[in-house]
């Protein structure tokens, strides 16, 4: 099969959609690999490297669509992408369908077939593409809320860690999966009193037993929304619906309740955010505020680290990507029904039911 890997063109977004290791690996099978020119140079991966495992080098990213029958990479195609995806073509990558009807249609449009990371999922309902990025991105999360809490960069002002003498901050986590784990270990080592909040009450139980001393659980509902907020300093959005849009869990009126300088970090925003007042935003502007709240609303927060980012996740989507390769999707899918869930549109036809939903557009289920 022939492969491609563009150039990511997202603001500020470094990553890369395979590791030249990963690369190697696919050479090794077989398949013939086209990388367009720099594309790693963002996250520490030279030309030459991929050179080096049998890759070869294109100039320009319209040269990368035209000859692969599969396209991998790590966001969404944006407008300028839209118009190279060919009828039949395969693209592999994060989609988060349900928060953008405009790229919807392009795919359905465009007659490729779209198999997202995000709603890949395994039999006993985890994300296995999405739980790398989501470990980032928790961490993240946590790291940015601490350093927009400073004073000079419109926060309360406020040591996460505290110092002897001075109470440390309150961090409120909303959602107890990947990305809320991750966000409270950090804050809880970064010496946070740490509040964790999901619906799940068997995840809570295991949560009280596995997190540390300094991280609570506390069941998700309005009402515990509410009196946690009012006096919370960063407050970490980390709900997941699989493929469907993020539930609004904190309201504009909301934010009256909070203390002036606290920070809202949304981690959903891919798939339309979890606070009424979020909208997406970039590295290169990163923040707003609303009625004093500071808003931090990244839709790539794990572009920031594409070192990482990337070669977490290589490790893995690569067994996917080989199995794509090697047997082509039908075939691929056919055999892991976990992968078969990651397809979203096909042909111009939406067949992943919840972004059908969400836009109410005709859902197709596919037979394979």
């Amino acid at each position: 099969m022939k492969i491609g890997i563009p150039k990511e063109i997202k603001n500020n977004e470094n990553r890369v959609g395979m590791t030249p290791a990963g690369v190697a690996e696919l050479v090794k099978h077989g398949h013939t690999v086209y990388v367009q020119a720099t594309a790693g140079e963002g996250s520490g991966f030279s030309d030459s490297m991929y050179v080096e495992v049998g890759a070869q080098v294109l100039p320009a990213i319209e040269d990368v669509y035209a000859v692969a029958d599969m396209i991998i990479k790590v966001k969404e195609p944006i407008a300028p992408e839209y118009g190279l995806v060919r009828n039949g073509q395969l693209v592999f990558t994060y989609f988060h369908f349900a928060c953008s009807r405009e790229l919807t249609e392009a795919m359905i449009k465009s007659g490729g077939v779209c198999l997202a990371y995000e709603t890949v999922q395994l039999a006993d309902g985890s994300l296995p593409l999405l739980t790398p990025m989501s470990e980032v991105a928790g961490r993240m999360a946590t790291i940015n809320g601490a350093y927009y809490l400073q004073k000079t960069k419109g926060g309360k002002g406020k040591l996460i860690c505290g110092v002897p003498g001075v109470k440390p901050a309150k961090v409120v986590v909303i959602g107890g999966g990947i990305v809320g784990q991750a966000a409270a270990r950090v804050a809880a080592g970064m010496g946070a009193d740490v509040i964790i909040a999901d619906i799940s009450l068997p995840l809570l139980h295991e949560l009280d037993i596995n997190m540390p001393a300094n991280v609570c659980t506390v069941y998700s509902s309005h009402d515990n929304i509410c009196k946690e907020i009012k006096n919370a300093d960063i407050v970490v959005g980390a709900v997941l619906v699989p493929g469907d849009k993020a539930p609004k869990l904190i309201t504009r009126d909301m934010l009256k309740l909070m203390e002036p300088g606290a920070v809202l970090v949304d981690v959903a925003i891919d798939q339309g955010g979890c606070f009424e007042t979020s909208h997406p935003t970039t590295h290169s502007e990163p923040v707003y505020d609303v009625d004093g709240i500071v808003h931090y609303a990244v839709a790539n927060i794990p572009g920031a680290v594409p070192n990482t980012s990337t070669t977490a996740l290589t490790n893995a989507t690569l067994k996917y990507a080989v199995a794509l390769a090697d047997k082509g999707w039908r075939k691929a899918c056919a055999d892991d029904p976990a992968l078969a869930k990651g397809l979203n549109i096909v042909n111009g036809k939406v067949v992943y039911k919840a972004v059908a939903d969400v836009f109410d557009i005709p859902y197709e289920a596919l037979t394979i």
